[in-house]
């Protein structure tokens, strides 16, 4: 596979591992997208100044209001946080 399709299957399987955990098994609760983010973004949640961050993160991902984040809402974070970690990265 190419780096680009294997950045893909990650993604998916990243949703997958913690989308399995509890309830619904194509969506991500609060705790799913909590332990998430502490095991995959440790650097983004060490970070955080402020404990409600996961809360204002699963407000701001739940486009459709139903209190889980699904794999669409879910890509859309993972490209919000690669462009604003591009943004920083020193240009070549």
């Amino acid at each position: 596979m190419s780096h680009l399709e294997t950045a893909m299957a990650i993604l998916m399987q990243t949703f997958d591992k913690y989308a399995t955990v509890e309830g619904n098994k194509c969506t991500l609760n609060k705790g799913e997208l909590k332990t998430m983010m502490e095991a995959e973004l440790p650097s983004f949640m060490k970070g955080a100044k402020n404990p409600d961050e996961v809360d204002k993160m699963m407000k701001a991902l739940d486009y459709n209001g139903d209190a889980e984040v699904d794999f669409s809402e879910f890509v859309v974070f993972v490209a919000a946080m690669t462009c604003a970690c591009h943004d920083r990265m020193p240009k070549k």
